[in-house]
């Protein structure tokens, strides 16, 4: 398969392909852009929408009241003058009269909400939110925080407890990861490898669909300009198919291993130091497993991309046939989540080595655990192995497609192609 008349037809896709503009300009920017998507996330989230928030706070009794309107000014987001909070005394037999009052202001915006404080809450912790807007979890966030201080205090004031056992009461537990190697090396884990396992999952997800549906459209092109047919005076429709795909492929590899580079420069050198919380547990062995893992990945899913576009004629009707392809690629993208509350719960471990889904699944995983080689190496079977079970089909279906034009193949017809003899 892999003669002089393949090699070309490699050649050809390299210099087609590697110094395209539409190539370039994908490799510079999607890092960009991913930069870019994390610090407009980091910038999104911060931006709240919350300023200019006048609430008022109705509690049952005087003295909670005081307490309650001493804990809100100590808070930053009352000094920085986002919000302003004013704590009224209202018990259950007046809070409608006081909320009947209230309502013009808050339909007309110069009062956000009304937050009531039930004499239950004590039990309880359950306050009321009246507003416009009920759903702003940036109002809850801080007013229950807030409000659950001085319930605490009130709580055990009477308990004879001093200052520092309510601030122990009131602090969280924070818990600290630690990774155990066969290495006798034990370090902490920080957020880098989650933050790295997303990256990973995002390359993969974003560079299979890219290069899939490059393929599909350059051989589209070559089918409807009849180029095909001058180019299979020369190879065959085998040679062809191989050439397109490992071409292909090869770029592919080429652009992944440029996003990965400073990944590798971060984790041999010490020209970049992170900060304790960010440092990548990752080696270089990973990483040429990820370049491995998907290359075998491209060479799998170009060849179905590579099928579809020589079944159709048009872009419009192989993006009819495109959706079963994208969703093996958007399923394990969408497994990659569940990672994140425990990287080695069955969906995870078991699609880490299934075909199709191991390609981008397996790279994340082995970013959170330690993984065993041999679901590395099963993982890699498996998908070589489901390769050469599809391909034969696939270049029957190719080899007669790529030469039909005319009216759109019913899929019932595309399974006739595979009784065809060679």
């Amino acid at each position: 398969m892999l003669n002089n008349r393949t090699l070309a037809v490699i050649k050809r896709e390299i210099r087609e392909k590697l110094l395209s503009k539409s190539f370039i300009i994908a490799t510079l920017l999607i890092p960009v852009m991913m930069f870019g998507m994390i610090a407009l996330q980091t910038v999104f989230i911060k931006m709240e929408g919350d300023e200019n928030t006048f609430l008022q706070v109705a509690v049952p009794d005087a003295n909670f009241a005081e307490k309650l309107q001493k804990e809100f000014d100590q808070r930053d987001f009352v000094k920085d003058g986002s919000y302003q909070i004013r704590v009224v005394v209202s018990d259950t037999s007046t809070f409608e009269e006081l909320l009947k009052n209230a309502k013009p202001d808050m339909l007309s915006g110069k009062l956000s909400g009304i937050v009531q404080v039930p004499p239950t809450a004590t039990i309880d912790k359950k306050l009321k939110y009246y507003s416009t807007n009920p759903n702003s979890r940036s109002v809850e966030g801080k007013i229950t925080s807030a409000v659950n201080s001085v319930l605490i205090d009130n709580y055990f004031s009477s308990k004879e407890l001093s200052q520092g056992d309510l601030n122990y009461a009131m602090s969280r537990v924070n818990m600290d990861g630690f990774r155990i190697t066969e290495d006798e090396k034990i370090e902490e884990e920080g957020v880098g490898n989650r933050i790295l396992s997303f990256l990973f999952a995002f390359l993969l997800y974003f560079s299979l669909l890219f290069t899939g549906q490059s393929m599909i459209t350059s051989v589209l092109e070559e089918k409807s300009s009849r180029i095909v047919e001058v180019i299979l005076a020369s190879v065959s429709t085998s040679e062809l198919m191989a050439g397109k795909i490992l071409g292909s492929a090869l770029i592919g590899v080429v652009q992944m291993a440029i996003w990965l580079s400073p990944v590798l420069v971060i984790i041999s050198t010490s020209i970049f130091v992170l900060p304790p919380e960010l440092i990548l547990s990752i080696t270089a062995g990973h990483l040429l497993y990820f370049l491995v893992n998907f290359l075998v990945g491209l060479v799998l899913f170009l060849g179905l991309y590579a099928t579809l576009g020589a079944i159709f004629d048009n872009p419009q009707d192989a993006q009819s046939g495109n959706l079963p392809i994208m969703m093996l690629i958007i399923i394990p993208f969408f497994i990659t989540f569940s990672m994140v509350n425990n990287p080695n719960n069955t969906l995870a471990t078991v699609s880490s080595m299934f075909p199709f889904s191991s390609i981008i699944v397996m790279p994340s995983r082995m970013t959170l655990v330690d993984v065993p080689l041999w679901q590395f190496a099963v993982s890699i079977f498996l998908n070589i192995a489901v390769m050469f079970l599809i391909f034969p089909f696939a270049g029957k279906i190719y080899r007669v497609g790529i030469l039909r034009t005319g009216k759109k193949p019913s899929w019932a017809e595309v399974a006739k192609w595979l009784r065809y003899k060679n």
